[in-house]
């Protein structure tokens, strides 16, 4: 349907409903950081451990110092929070493999999303999403009785609750793309709104930490998704009485030419089938190709830019593979080379979120040195996320997408260097840094594979290489494991391996890019000087 469809009302309630659940559903996941620590002190896993040390002795070596309690925002706190570090390595690897769990469900389920929105709408997408949720919350209420059951051996709660979770949430939040085109002028603000709450939901395990200390341990976690189960209630209600069936598609009168013949070469130009050459000197071939939800979605926000200046901002890189299908695409270097980088810093992110306590722990020597830069950690993420987005939109917009590429690339290997070091002050920047180019990432990925891409194929293209990097996600789990055992919670080789497999890896993507953006552009360029001679 389009916007002028329903009413000016009726869209601002659908926007305004829509950023409330992403904000509080959209990736609550990710704030693991912030959870861990009251799993630890509410038992969980607390089983697997033989030993009955205190919380430091299992896996490191040194004497861990009380921990500080005014720590978090400059406010008490009532609980006492020393026990911040597993009691064993079986108990942290197995509390680590929640979020593992839960990122990889999280970036597989973006394909699956993709085609389910495409067939059945947004309405089923987000009830999905409210099914899941509400599993999850029924999971962790009654998780300890289920952990003590005859079926607790063969059932783990907080492992299918946490991945119900990390499901409920893409479904809520991506199948809200659609909501940009309900207000074609100011797509971009929406787009930023449900990006920004998204990014915001990690805090809602913080401000649970916060009240489970406050209340000395009284809000616990059966306690908490009690209250949190009101969520996927509201969304239910909301896709029934709110929210409506179809996507909004962009308006008719939106005139972006990705997919048609340039100006002065319609006579002769010839079409290109799936095996012509990527760059072979013709322009690319027309044809209808069905709608993808999530690229009609974005696109909106590009149009009102204007196809010149796409191509102006994007160093010529704009268009150079719209039109093609997403079979065709998925065989290309443009497509395997993002693939690989994107697989590799999602890796690095996720082990970093998952393990930053322990490696701080580590790189410290202190426990509570480590605790203050996890607590800074939890409030910075999804406000770095938030005070990120404007700063992230206005690079993408005025820089070519190499110069993107190489500030990706050139970030990311300070985040990694700096990561390798044992100061204070130096793994506090390398926090500031992690939470800004974390957005930073993924929204250069998505404008990446929009500007290469287009928007027909937007959906499967960029689904495939989320999809792809979640799947090999679960390689964190090994390397988690090696740092316990191999390298004794020292996670410095791991770190010096994902900074070299970066560099290797986003150099050759980068040179990649830059090479044949420069190819591209000569033989348009000779396309029109053929074409007006």
């Amino acid at each position: 349907m389009f916007y002028y469809e329903a009413s000016t009302k009726r869209r601002f309630i659908q926007c305004a409903c829509a950023i409330l659940w992403c904000l509080l559903a959209g990736g609550p996941i990710f704030g693991f950081a912030a959870l861990k620590p009251v799993l630890i002190r509410e038992g969980v896993y607390e089983s697997v451990c033989d030993i009955q040390t205190d919380a430091v002795r299992g896996m490191f070596d040194f004497e861990a110092p009380q921990s500080l309690t005014s720590l978090l925002l400059g406010q008490a706190v009532g609980v006492q929070e020393e026990q911040t570090v597993a009691k064993c390595v079986a108990q942290d690897l197995k509390l680590n493999m929640m979020f593992t769990v839960g990122a990889v469900v999280t970036n597989v389920s973006a394909l699956v999303i993709g085609k389910l929105l495409d067939d059945f709408g947004p309405r089923f997408c987000g009830s999905v999403g409210a099914f899941f949720l509400f599993l999850a919350c029924f999971v962790f209420i009654f998780a300890s009785q289920i952990d003590k059951s005859f079926i607790g051996p063969y059932f783990d709660p907080y492992l299918v609750g946490y991945a119900s979770m990390a499901l409920g949430g893409p479904f809520s939040y991506i199948s809200q793309f659609q909501l940009s085109n309900s207000f074609p002028k100011k797509s971009g603000t929406v787009l930023a709104l449900l990006t920004g709450a998204f990014d915001a939901s990690s805090a809602v395990f913080l401000v649970y930490r916060i009240f489970y200390n406050r209340s000395n341990g009284v809000f616990t976690i059966n306690k908490f998704f009690q209250c949190y189960i009101l969520v996927p209630v509201f969304i239910a209600v909301c896709q029934v009485f709110v929210m409506e069936k179809d996507s909004y598609k962009t308006p008719p009168e939106t005139d972006l030419c990705v997919d048609d013949v340039p100006d002065g070469l319609a006579s002769s130009a010839a079409p290109i089938s799936e095996t012509d050459p990527l760059l072979n000197g013709e322009n690319h071939p027309v044809g209808h190709h069905r709608r993808d939800s999530i690229g009609d979605a974005l696109k909106q926000p590009y149009a009102e830019e204007g196809e010149a200046n796409l191509v102006k901002y994007s160093g010529g890189i704009f268009g150079i593979l719209h039109g093609y299908s997403a079979q065709y695409q998925l065989r290309t270097p443009w497509f395997y080379l993002m693939c690989l980088f994107a697989t590799i810093q999602m890796l690095r992110l996720n082990y970093f979120v998952a393990t930053i306590s322990t490696q701080y722990t580590y790189l410290l020597s202190s426990v509570a040195l480590s605790e203050k830069l996890v607590k800074f950690f939890d409030v910075a993420l999804p406000l770095g996320g938030v005070l990120s987005i404007p700063f992230v939109g206005l690079f993408l917009d005025s820089c070519s997408t190499v110069t993107v590429l190489a500030g990706l690339l050139g970030i990311s290997l300070i985040i990694g260097a700096l990561g390798l070091t044992t100061h204070y002050v130096t793994l506090f920047i390398n926090v500031c840094l992690f939470v800004v180019y974390r957005p930073f990432f993924y929204t250069s990925v998505s404008d990446f594979c929009a500007k290469v891409f287009g928007f027909d194929t937007f959906g499967t293209v960029y689904g495939a290489i989320i999809c792809t990097s979640g799947i090999i996600n679960f390689s964190q789990s090994v390397l988690d494991k090696w740092t316990h055992t191999t390298f004794k919670m020292n996670p410095t080789p791991i770190n010096v391996i994902l900074v070299v497999l970066t560099a290797l890896i986003g150099g050759v993507n980068v040179a990649y890019v830059n090479a044949e953006t420069e190819l591209y552009k000569k033989r348009k360029q000779a396309q029109l000087s053929q074409a007006s001679a």
